[in-house]
């Protein structure tokens, strides 16, 4: 299912919409979330329920729900509803941390780009000038450095394909192009491997070497959460005198589970990215307020929690080279810490939704870094994630939603009683070669045993 309209056009259709049922007003929310809309309608249009003219139709037969990957359901009520899955969208606060680009199918391609160090093949003879491998230079290849981000060696090949070899992978153990954005050859764009320029006679006369553009592409399969929930035809009847339409509600807290679902599928998968961007440790471990001495206070330890958040999202800038974190998530008592700090500046973020109950939501920001605090985190947990939202188009992780909320309703035969089912289907995907790098997980430590007061 492509989109058969221009992405402004989409825009003009759909944004206004979304910003009357919604209250989102950000220009990147909206921009997604239009073309998500657009292709949502696409799919109800091509898959509205019909009967088959080939059938013998004797009566609507029992109610039945669909089942993943089998039988279609009975179709006693419309399968999607596109107001249910832009209130998803809307309150699902996770996807303010991650770039979104919607998917128009079940599958679909993330493609990415990628500058390398003049080009060549892996895989067959057309043999790579730079290498990026675990071993050591062979013959007379040469050593240039090694990689910023994993350590392994930079070689410049020499030595043409010899005896035995059908391509450069026959020599080296598991080699790689080199990524430009992510490491640097010192001297490849100079006169030497010093990295001094050329003078003017010899700039003339010697070829310039070449940055070689590689498209990268990643297929992915939308994964799926579901929910589903019942009232009894008691409650749909006696709430109607308090004005209460029992299906809405049971439709609201199925839509509410899979918001704090989604927000926390993507938490768990920046938590562990940030693990692993090795190469230096940001646990920060405080004092207890006891041994506070030479005009130390609690509060300008709680300032140094501060300091640790900025060079973390400093780190990414250095280790990811495509820019400095921008957001950080934290447990409910490092938040009032970060209030309690000067300096802190609580502000509305971007989103001006009314947030789901129990989802993570923004608290304000500092120094260009907008902190979240997820409610589902411990009083007592003093894990920090700082991480950088991107483009989509480089190294981190992407959220590609197919369907956001696609509903089922029903009615038990035995008691009459409407059922709703929801679920919800994406892919978060990894994308780039150390899409890590985008992100830090640190904890806080020490002696005390409550982080506000440091006793």
């Amino acid at each position: 299912m492509a989109n058969l309209i221009n992405e402004a056009e989409v825009r003009s259709t759909w944004a206004p919409i979304i910003e009357s049922a919604t209250g989102i007003n950000d220009a990147n929310k909206l921009a997604w979330m239009s073309t998500y809309c657009h292709n949502h309608k696409l799919y109800e249009d091509a898959n509205i329920m019909s009967l088959d003219p080939t059938m013998n139709l004797h009566g609507m037969g029992n109610a039945v729900l669909p089942v993943i990957g089998g039988a279609n359901g009975s179709g006693d009520k419309a399968p999607t509803l596109l107001p249910l899955a832009m209130q998803v969208a809307a309150q699902t606060v996770g996807l303010d941390l991650v770039p979104v680009v919607p998917m128009a199918g079940p599958m679909g391609l993330l493609s990415y780009l990628d500058f390398v160090y003049e080009g060549g093949r892996l895989d067959n003879a057309v043999t790579p000038t730079y290498i990026k491998t675990v071993d050591a230079k062979a013959g007379n290849d040469v050593l240039v450095g090694t990689s910023r981000i994993d350590g392994k060696n930079i070689i410049k090949i020499v030595d043409a394909l010899g005896v035995g070899e059908t391509s450069i992978a026959d020599r080296y153990t598991s080699p790689e192009l080199v990524k430009a954005l992510e490491d640097h050859i010192k001297g490849f764009a100079a006169a030497d491997e010093a990295g001094s320029p050329f003078s003017r006679g010899a700039g003339e006369s010697t070829p310039d070497k070449v940055m070689g553009l590689s498209l990268f592409s990643k297929s992915v399969a939308a994964e799926t959460f579901q929910v589903a929930a019942a009232v009894t035809r008691e409650q749909v009847q006696d709430l109607k005198q308090f004005g209460v339409d029992a299906v809405a509600q049971v439709e609201a807290v199925l839509t509410n589970e899979l918001t704090q679902s989604i927000n926390q599928h993507i938490l768990g998968a920046i938590r562990a990215l940030g693990t692993q961007n090795v190469g230096t440790s940001f646990d920060i471990a405080l004092p207890a307020a006891a041994s506070l001495a030479g005009g130390e206070t609690v509060a300008s330890v709680h300032r140094a929690i501060l300091t640790q958040v900025l060079a973390a999202a400093n780190y990414i800038a250095n280790k990811g080279r495509r820019g400095a974190g921008n957001f950080a998530v934290v447990g409910p008592q490092v938040a009032t810490v970060l209030q309690s700090i000067a300096g802190f500046v609580a502000n509305p973020m971007a989103n001006t939704f009314s947030q789901a109950a129990g989802a993570i939501y923004p608290l304000g920001s500092v120094a260009g870094i907008n902190v979240y605090t997820d409610p589902t985190m411990a009083w007592d947990s003093y894990q920090i994630a700082v991480g950088r939202k991107g483009d989509g188009n480089s190294a981190g992780l992407v959220f590609m939603p197919y369907l956001m909320a696609e509903s089922v309703q029903t009615i038990a035969e035995g008691t009459m009683a409407p059922k709703v089912a929801v679920k919800s289907r994406f892919a978060l995907v990894e994308a780039g070669f150390h899409p890590e790098t985008q992100y830090v997980t640190f904890e806080i430590s020490g002696t005390w045993s409550n982080l506000i007061n440091l006793v």
